[in-house]
């Protein structure tokens, strides 16, 4: 298909997204065509890895492709987002628990849907250039794709901070927030994959590692476990009661997204650290996203952000003080006959 290439070569099984246009953002079929790969080539003899990258300098993958959910949505057809979210999450399931070793090249935008993508291989590479992210509460939507499973494992309450912000990491960040592992300079890459082709030896991954550069995330780590301990109610004094600069960029980033998303995700990152499994999260994930255009605020995000790009949605609470537990609980709860099935 035009916007992947799957093929194979020597021991390497090669997932590349060839749609840089688009910040190369995952369409459904995509997500189908990467699904029916790894199910061809997990019994396969020959195949030592999976070598998934991207095509241009822009972006691993920026996301997946909403545009339709939103076309659908709006029509009152919820049924494509849930079928859509349904198969990544199956997708995303089939990296982290793959029986072969998986490398991820992640270059430039790697967010929502490319986090899915390349954040749950066993072996995930940064350039200079990558920037990762969990922007989903922006536009309406919880931390989904398995976000949950890498922010309840991030240090501290960082997956909090991460989660509830939709705050960007450049390489050292994302290494230090568990993400990503490697930092292996762009100019090497072309290298190193021919080398992974030619003899499928995971060595070489170690040895072209170095250090990344500082960010600021370590710097902060202190700040950000005061203020994001409590109810999505107390991290709100606590970041005016923080009065740094860091807390009232914070504050000014939690108060843009919706507020609840934002208090829907905090549950579900918590929840989440007491299971650590990815399907847990895929899970509790679903549960929201499976109700988000019908009753959350996923629809207005898009239109928003996306669509009429004002800038200035139409939250259903004016903050997150306003966001009940009754209000969590009913887009959290279980959802019978309709739960992911992985």
């Amino acid at each position: 298909m035009p916007d992947i290439r799957i093929y194979r070569e020597g021991p390497a099984g090669r997932i590349t997204l060839t749609r840089p246009q688009a910040l190369n953002a995952l369409t459904w079929a995509m997500c189908r065509e990467i699904a029916a790969a790894l199910a061809r080539w997990r019994d396969d003899p020959e195949l030592r890895l999976v070598l998934i990258d991207a095509e241009g300098d822009k972006a691993f993958c920026a996301g997946g492709d909403i545009q339709e959910m939103y076309d659908t949505g709006t029509r009152g057809d919820f049924d494509y987002g849930r079928r859509f979210w349904a198969d990544e999450y199956r997708m995303n399931a089939m990296i982290a628990e793959y029986p072969k070793p998986v490398v991820a090249l992640m270059q430039g935008y790697t967010m929502g849907g490319g986090v899915g993508l390349g954040c749950h291989a066993a072996h995930r590479v940064v350039c200079e250039t990558s920037q990762i992210a969990m922007p989903e509460v922006a536009i309406g939507l919880v931390p989904d794709v398995g976000g949950t499973h890498l922010l309840a494992r991030a240090p501290g309450r960082l997956g909090e901070y991460l989660g509830a912000t939709a705050a960007r990491m450049g390489p050292g960040d994302a290494i230090h927030a568990g993400f990503t592992d490697l930092y292996i300079r762009r100019e090497y890459w072309l290298d190193l994959t021919t080398r992974l082709e030619a003899t499928g030896d995971l060595a070489i991954l170690d040895t072209m590692a170095e250090p990344p550069p500082p960010g600021p995330l370590a710097h902060h780590q202190g700040e950000i476990d005061r203020m994001f301990a409590g109810t999505p109610a107390e991290i709100i004094a606590a970041l005016d009661a923080e009065g740094s600069d860091f807390a009232r960029d914070t504050r000014a980033a939690l108060c843009r997204a919706s507020p609840l998303a934002v208090a829907c995700g905090l549950a579900n990152i918590r929840d989440q650290r007491g299971e650590n499994t990815i399907r847990s999260a895929l899970a509790r994930e679903y549960r929201f996203t499976w109700r988000a255009a019908e009753r959350g605020d996923f629809l207005e995000g898009i239109r928003a952000l996306i669509i009429d790009k004002d800038k200035a949605p139409r939250w259903q609470h004016a903050g997150l003080a306003e966001v009940s537990e009754h209000d969590v609980a009913a887009m959290l709860a279980g959802l019978g006959e309709n739960e992911l099935k992985l």
